[in-house]
């Protein structure tokens, strides 16, 4: 087939079937067209220009492209790849940066047609772009930026000192925009196979005949696996080892995301086509979906252990007397969703054989030591002989700290001595992943006459799935923040995570907090509603302060700001008709008795460059840039001089990227490490110490357990604190969200907006239209299309509102951002829409309101529709 690329002719052979995507990237090599959900078409990420318009090439039959002219990114005028380039790191309208080349192309377009459009028009246009990390507020201001810049208006400065509290541009923010920064997916290496996976058909049966012939046979297939061949410990996990890589004959499986078989092949295509030829006889079992029915006497046991994988306890003071003597009992049961974190960039994993036997992986994982450890012990290798390089994530919010399929891409790497590629689907990362944990929370709330709270009980039980992933630690966080920013004297808790065949529950934003924030801040306004007062009189009149007691047990330091946050949005609260006001906690670092550390090595270069290396990934949160931002505040260095890597050939390991801690540890191990090197600089310059490398490290060994028996519980070493209000319109429909959060010090004003805009979004969604709908063990919203995402028309603006409460325990003060973002917004969204209907809500998400329709167009017509 012929057809034009960027002004030149090709000529391509084309397989049968073929998407234009696939020949884009594997016949031309086109890496900026990423593939975030082929061949659904709905991410946008795979954007391109065929004759000018903008179309999504995965959901293009190939042949669409003969005699065609396609451009992309690389065929885009310097000029103007420079212009676009310089509008995004100006907005900071990257961050993953995965769907950003998309973003771009369709950007492009519109400008063609549009040279000056409004911001609604923006927002229109990109309706078939999916951002999952900004919110589209900065995206849409990049696109305006370039329109007039386009008209002759200069650009804004972009600021490049590197300065603590500067607008400093993202750490490669130019390669995120134009797609010249690869992913995983994106690399290739000699003699290259490509994996594909077997998934189990259903959520519970044990397996009577698993034959691969047919799939051994399928032309160009190199190697077919299964349980047998597994060569070290199949059986994995990051906290319980309780999750097989391979099931095998007589064994029964857990989930339909469970792997049965994997193979290699010469081409992707070839792979999956033998993937599916693996015959596989089942006795089909019923499968345990809920997690009530699984704590019963009899109930099928998921596990050899039981189905309850975990119990955490908060007991103080004396609830009983509380609520016996209190004038205002209130009880009430909430519940929320599965949420699907939707990623853009899908699993993947490249595997590279080593001449002594050993191993180099490239990972997007969250913790690429995690990764390391439970890849060598898959292999039956000294983790010595294997190497984990970590690779730019396309986003993970909580997702990608499960070993996913570096394992199996090993596995195959090792048995065939080549390289091997394994990139799931959508659909597949949609079925394998971990969920957002559903909970149900029974709270009773207890009050005086003035509105203060006496006494708190509640009762929360997890769905965590097939495995345990990290499920007792959300269940414990859900436990420990089950207070909220609250001092409550008399506490009883327990919260329960458990097993089932549903999809397995880990990680994802929030981890625990917001689920538990949902129904705590609904119980705060019903509260309110009967003593009389307003949501904003009785937050406050509860609010903590330093030297409070917190819900656990621990008293609290310096840098409690939730006063603070409260006061920054009184009167915005006060004056709008229809609001609602939420506020939250959450914990930075892991805590609960877990020793923690920071760590880091700074290396002088002999041409006067500095190598960061550090221990955290990179999935657009910004950790990078504040690091570098660290470096070059404490060596008065401009971020031109720094390189950022992550690897493990430096022993830096400290855990999985989350619990909001890589800026407060990374951040205090690189400002250790800098100071050690400006000691030596005294007269010297950077080249002077070329090779010598300064190790940085911050140290945590104080916190307590959840529950422990001990006279002073410190269960986290810091906290961050948000109040948020959301304001609806005459009509009902989302208005503005105001978002006041203390940050302990502000280390760069673009990032931290950009993280606030991106999970206020999410939170919305979680709020009012998404959920990850699972029937008898099998999901049933399978395509980012049913998850039913906030489009950019449906998003709101954003007021950031920050406070600098410093945190001791934090790099010049600061606090973690990344997941409280979205804590307080459910409760927030529930009292807007309380009063704006007058109906309490207690379950997510409320998809049925005026303001989920008006934000989720569709969600109206499937209501009008019956």
């Amino acid at each position: 087939m012929d057809f034009t690329l960027n002004g030149e002719s090709v000529s391509v052979e084309v397989r049968a079937g073929a998407s234009a995507l696939e020949v884009l990237r594997e016949s031309c090599g086109v890496t900026s067209v990423k593939d975030g959900c082929a061949p659904e078409g709905s991410c946008g990420a795979c954007t391109v220009l065929i004759d000018g318009k903008a179309v999504v090439s995965c959901a293009q039959q190939a042949t669409r492209l003969a005699g065609r002219e396609v451009t992309t990114q690389e065929g885009l005028a310097e000029d103007d790849r420079a212009l676009w380039a310089d509008s995004f790191v100006a907005a900071g309208a990257s961050q993953c940066g995965f769907c950003s080349p998309g973003i771009l192309m369709k950007a492009e377009s519109l400008l063609a047609k549009t040279p000056e459009p409004t911001r609604d028009q923006v927002n229109r246009a990109l309706a078939g772009n999916l951002c999952r990390c900004t919110g589209y507020v900065k995206i849409v201001d990049a696109v305006l930026l370039a329109g007039a810049a386009k008209q002759g208006r200069p650009l804004p400065a972009i600021d490049r000192t590197g300065r603590v509290g500067s607008r400093t541009a993202r750490y490669q923010g130019r390669e995120l925009a134009l797609g010249d920064k690869p992913y995983v997916n994106d690399m290739s290496a000699p003699e290259l196979l490509h994996a594909a996976v077997r998934f189990s058909d259903h959520p519970r049966a044990t397996i009577v005949r698993l034959d691969t012939t047919a799939a051994k046979a399928h032309p160009g297939v190199v190697a077919v696996l299964t349980s047998d061949d597994v060569p070290g410990e199949r059986i994995q996990g990051e906290i319980t080892q309780d999750w097989l890589q391979l099931y095998g004959v007589g064994e029964t499986t857990r989930y339909v995301g469970d792997v049965l078989a994997i193979v290699a092949a010469e081409t992707r295509a070839a792979a999956r086509e033998a993937a599916a030829l693996v015959e596989v006889d089942y006795e089909v079992l019923g499968p345990v979906v809920d997690p009530f029915a699984a704590l019963e006497d009899g109930a099928p046991q998921v596990h050899a252990s039981g189905n309850l994988l975990s119990l955490s306890e908060v007991k103080r003071g004396d609830p009983d007397a509380a609520f016996a003597a209190a004038p205002h009992v209130l009880t009430e049961t909430f519940s929320t969703q599965y949420i699907e974190h939707a990623f853009l960039e899908p699993e993947s994993s490249l595997a590279v054989p080593t001449g002594d036997g050993g191993l180099h992986f490239y990972t997007q994982g969250q913790g690429i030591w995690s990764d390391r450890r439970q890849v060598a012990s898959v292999l039956g290798l000294s983790q010595e002989k294997v190497r984990a390089t970590l690779v730019t994530s396309g986003g993970g919010f909580g997702a990608k700290e499960d070993l996913n399929v570096q394992g199996h891409a090993a596995m195959l790497a090792m048995h065939t001595h080549r390289p091997v590629k394994l990139t799931l689907s959508r659909a597949e990362s949609i079925r394998f992943h971990v969920k957002r944990h559903p909970l149900t929370m029974t709270y009773t709330v207890a009050g005086d006459t003035e509105g203060n709270l006496v006494g708190l009980r509640a009762r929360i039980v997890g769905d965590t799935g097939a495995y345990a992933s990290v499920g007792d630690k959300v269940l414990e966080r859900a436990a420990g923040h089950a207070c909220g920013p609250y001092k409550i004297p008399n506490v009883d808790i327990e919260a329960r995570a458990v097993y089932t065949n549903n999809p397995p529950c880990g990680a994802m934003r929030g981890f625990g907090a917001n689920q538990t924030n949902f129904a705590l801040e609904g119980m705060m306004d019903r509260l309110a509603e009967q003593v009389g007062i307003d949501g904003w009189d009785i937050r406050y009149r509860n609010a903590v302060e330093t030297g409070d007691i917190f819900g656990t047990g621990q008293k609290l330091g310096p840098g409690v700001g939730i006063k603070k946050t409260l006061l920054a949005v009184r009167d915005a609260y006060k004056s709008a008709r229809y609001a609602g006001i939420g506020s939250a906690v959450k914990n930075s670092g892991v805590g609960n008795g877990l020793t923690e550390y920071g760590r880091a090595i700074l290396r002088p270069e002999a041409d006067g460059s500095l190598t960061i290396y550090h221990s955290w990934t990179e999935m657009g949160q910004g950790v990078n840039t504040v690091l570098m931002q660290m470096a070059c505040e404490e060596l008065g260095i401009t971020p031109d001089k720094v390189t950022v890597l992550v690897d493990s050939e430096r022993d830096l390991g400290t855990g999985q990227t989350t619990a909001s801690r890589a800026t407060v540890l990374g951040g205090q191990a690189v400002i250790d490490a800098a100071r050690k090197l400006r000691a030596e600089l005294t007269g010297s310059r950077l080249e002077d110490l070329a090779g010598r490398e300064f190790y940085g490290e911050m140290k945590v060994d104080w916190t307590t357990q959840v529950g422990a028996k001990v006279d002073n519980p410190v269960t986290h070493m810091a906290y961050g604190w948000a109040t948020q209000v959301v304001i609806l319109d005459a009509e009902g429909h989302l208005e503005k969200v105001i978002a006041a959060h203390d940050v302990g010090k502000v280390i760069n004003p673009t990032l931290l907006e950009g993280q606030v805009e991106g999970a206020v979004h999410m939170g919305l969604g979680h709020s009012l239209s998404e959920e990850f709908v699972v029937s008898n063990g099998v999901p049933v919203t399978t395509t980012l299309k049913s998850l039913n995402i906030i489009p950019p028309t449906g998003m709101p603006p954003v007021e950031c509102i920050f406070v600098e409460e410093h945190q001791p325990e934090g790099p010049y003060g600061a606090k973690g951002i990344g997941e409280i973002g979205l804590v307080p917004t459910a409760g927030a969204v529930a009292g807007a829409l309380y009063a704006f209907e007058g109906t309490r809500r207690t379950r997510l998400p409320m998809k049925d309101s005026v303001a989920a329709m008006a934000a989720v167009p569709k969600l109206g017509a499937r209501g009008r529709s019956g």
